[in-house]
């Protein structure tokens, strides 16, 4: 072919296609949606939406220029938790990254279209979020936090800074954690041993937080273990205070509980 043709069919061409195919198309708004187990105002789901928009950035993402975000904050109500995940449903965002137990079960059972990634969640397999670890299936996936063989660390901790101490009370809320049963009984399992006793101790509100502590306060060689839980979180406060007050080594698992204490 000639150079004179070539051209012409190539203008020819391009003089056929619409003007919108020609110009650059902006790339499309993304939604996302978050939803928090803990309080707006807690320091700890500032420095989480902080963490998780620095990621995004990391990546290309930018709140505003190509992707939204809707920001969801649960106080660890289980209501207000049923309220936020049928509103973002209804949103229908590209996809909702969730934090905590509550929050994905809620989930999965409003959607099982929108895309969901879990963030500190614990034993998602066991708690049938996913169908397992390596292969996760359907519309949800995440990242885990806690493995049972931690209560062992946690409980050999304890001991570190009482050496005195001979069983522990691992305090958690069965509403918003109910893993902890499981891994306890995982880790009873085991064939290794460590010289703390781990018992698990259900609370619900700060009163029976107050009462377990205290009676940890009059039972000599007891401590408290307080794990992940957006109650725990939440409560966080009362627990400190309840724990000096009857003066029971405790061990956290947040960095920001031992900064608050000191």
């Amino acid at each position: 072919m000639r150079r004179r043709e070539f051209i012409t069919l190539v203008g020819g061409a391009a003089a056929a296609w619409p003007l919108g195919a020609r110009a650059q198309q902006p790339a499309p708004m993304r939604r996302v949606s978050l939803l928090l187990g803990i309080a707006e105002n807690d320091p700890e789901a500032r420095s989480r939406v902080k963490a998780f928009q620095q990621g995004l950035r990391d990546l290309g993402w930018l709140e505003g220029r190509n992707i939204r975000i809707d920001y969801r904050f649960s106080d660890g109500d289980p209501n207000r938790i049923k309220e936020h995940v049928a509103e973002l449903v209804r949103l229908a965002p590209d996809v909702i990254v969730g934090n905590s137990t509550p929050v994905i079960a809620a989930l999965q059972q409003a959607t099982s279209t929108i895309p969901i990634v879990f963030a500190v969640v614990n034993d998602p397999v066991g708690q049938g979020f996913i169908s397992s670890l390596a292969r996760p299936a359907g519309n949800i996936t995440g990242f885990t936090f806690v493995e049972f063989a931690m209560i062992g660390k946690w409980g050999g901790m304890l001991r570190d800074v009482s050496p005195d101490l001979s069983r522990a009370a691992l305090m958690f809320n069965p509403d918003t954690a109910p893993y902890y049963v499981g891994y306890l009984r995982s880790f009873e399992r085991m064939p290794w041993s460590i010289p703390v006793d781990v018992s698990a101790t259900p609370v619900r509100d700060v009163a029976e937080i107050e009462e377990l502590i205290s009676k940890l306060g009059r039972e000599p060689g007891s401590g408290l273990i307080a794990p992940p839980d957006p109650f725990i979180i939440v409560q966080r406060d009362a627990i400190l205070r309840s724990a000096k007050k009857h003066r029971v080594p405790a061990v956290y698992a947040y960095r920001q509980f031992v900064l608050k204490a000191v």
